[in-house]
């Protein structure tokens, strides 16, 4: 089997349609579609099947994905080594990070490894969606969950804690809301993900209770969701490292502390795929994460 072949249908997958999978090798449509053809016609099945949404590999498509990401991995394994002995960690990585978490946490760590590692290019998504890493040719994703896919390498953060809290002016002007009931009833500031209903679990010793919220403002910006509790907007539903300086300096209020809350989930996860060859800058990074978060005693 033709080597190139292999490494065309691995493009093809990774990008999900021949048009970006052009773009990338820089050749024509007409051309990979032709070269996908002659591929399929030497094993004798068809490789792809197109959905509604992207293209996708049939299981003996998957199958030879598997082993020409695995050489793929090797040929860059090769290129590492030849650069280390050179004295330089490369590569390149794609990573997926919560929104709130990375920008007000994370960013700290993200810098210091590229001041590290300068010579690893690191692209960084912003986001809280929990979607397939093969399909957003994702590397390594965190995200907050209360269990990880059973389909992906997970490595736990640590736990995550959401509290109710409003600005000093708020709840001096309005009051605190005392139980659960009244916090649904609050005009609530907070987080949601498209396509999730927002449900609030509560816990507090062996009783869990549920509540269903409907907020008055909602956004995947905490940075602003921040700013529109100390604009007394609101009750926030917020990560407790949110607002964690505002408590401290008295300007932000808690309540319902005897509760645990959770929105999406109690534990942060840094996930990777299992079958995908890690480079040794991917290794790196992982356990440099995981050491940041271990530090701080926690992942939320």
């Amino acid at each position: 089997m033709d080597p190139h072949a292999l490494m065309l249908l691995v493009e093809i997958i990774d990008a999900g349609s021949f048009s970006q999978a052009a773009r990338n090798l820089r050749v024509s449509r007409a051309n990979v579609s032709y070269r996908l053809a002659q591929l399929e016609k030497s094993v004798g099945v068809q490789l792809l099947r197109r959905t509604t949404r992207r293209l996708e590999p049939t299981e003996v498509g998957l199958r030879l994905y598997e082993h020409g990401r695995t050489i793929h991995g090797e040929l860059l394994s090769a290129e590492e080594s030849v650069s280390s002995l050179a004295g330089s960690l490369q590569g390149r990585l794609r990573v997926s990070v919560p929104s709130g978490y990375g920008q007000i946490v994370m960013s700290h760590w993200l810098i210091e490894f590229k001041r590290l590692y300068p010579n690893v290019m690191l692209e960084l998504l912003f986001e809280n969606r929990v979607d397939d890493l093969l399909v957003n040719e994702v590397d390594i994703a965190i995200r907050v969950m209360s269990e990880p896919p059973l389909a992906l390498v997970a490595r736990r953060l640590g736990e995550v804690r959401y509290v109710a809290c409003a600005s000093r002016g708020y709840a001096e002007t309005r009051g605190m809301p005392q139980t659960l009931d009244d916090l649904s009833k609050s005009p609530l500031i907070t987080s949601n993900v498209i396509g999730r209903s927002l449900r609030l679990a509560a816990y507090r010793g062996d009783v869990r209770e549920e509540v269903y919220l409907r907020p008055s403002m909602v956004s995947e910006n905490f940075i602003f969701l921040r700013e529109a509790i100390l604009a007394d907007l609101g009750v926030g539903l917020v990560p407790d490292y949110v607002v964690q300086q505002d408590v401290a300096q008295g300007n932000v209020r808690l309540c319902l502390n005897d509760w645990r809350l959770s929105i999406f989930g109690t534990h942060m996860y840094l996930l990777y795929m299992s079958n995908r060859h890690h480079t040794l800058a991917a290794s790196t990074f992982i356990e440099f994460i995981v050491e940041q978060a271990a530090r701080v005693g926690r992942g939320g």
